[in-house]
Order: C-alpha cells, then structure tokens, then sequence
C-alpha cells in the first residue's frame, strides 16, 4: 500500500545528468533513494583518473548535502518483490539498483524522473507515475 507522500523520486540518471536537465522539468519537492548514494559512491570509487574522481565526489557530496536520502524498508521491499517478478514474468532484464528505485517511487507514492527509458518503462508497466527527462 502506498504511503501518502508526494513530489517527485529523482533517479541516479537525473543526479548524474544534473548539467544536461532544465530545472524546470524537475518537481519543487523532491526525493533521492539512498541506493543512488551508493551508485554515486561507486562512481567515485570506479574513477580511474583523479581529476573525473574529484568531480564525482563533488557531486556525491552536493547531493548528500541536498537531500536526506529515502531508505529501503519493508513496503519498498515488498514492491521491490512484485518489480522483480513482472520483469522476469515478462523475461526483462533489469538492474536490482533500477528496481529498488522504481520500488521505492511506488512505495512513498512519488513520480519517478529518470533519463533511462528502459527503466521509465518497467515503471509505467508497474503503475508508476515516470517523468522521463
């Protein structure tokens, strides 16, 4: 059961693609899952040049100063548990990072913006509202 929340779930795509999206396109009350922490801290740890690191970490550490990140808890688990199921019932491969992001947009009964059309589309099969940037 969704919880009664609103405004927007921003994907890692939008976080990452931050230079490249008009604001205006973006909701003035928005949310980030701490799983795009983690995709952003892996960034920072993949880097393999110092200067690309330096500016991931930038970004890490605006976007940890921004938002205070949505958890993964038991209602995001369990929409988690029904995204996996539709994608393997419809054998869609799909990142378990893009489904607990998806989850946690279904579960706090918040629009998913995201720049990746294939995770847009396993939303809206799911019943979630997508804005795709």
């Amino acid at each position: 059961m969704a919880r009664g929340v609103s405004g927007g779930l921003l994907d890692t795509s939008v976080l990452i693609g931050a230079n490249n999206v008009s604001a205006a396109g973006l909701p003035t009350v928005s949310a980030i899952s701490v799983v795009s922490l983690g995709e952003l801290h892996a960034g920072v740890l993949l880097a393999r040049e110092e200067e690309i690191r330096e500016r991931r970490q930038q970004r890490l550490d605006a976007v940890r100063a921004a938002f205070a990140p949505l958890l993964v808890d038991e209602p995001v688990a369990e929409r988690y548990g029904q995204l996996l199921a539709l994608a393997r019932s419809q054998r869609r491969t799909a990142k378990a990072t893009d489904l607990l992001i998806i989850a946690t947009a279904a579960a706090t009964n918040r629009t998913l913006y995201t720049l990746d059309s294939g995770q847009a589309e396993l939303a809206r099969l799911a019943g979630v509202s997508v804005e795709t940037l």
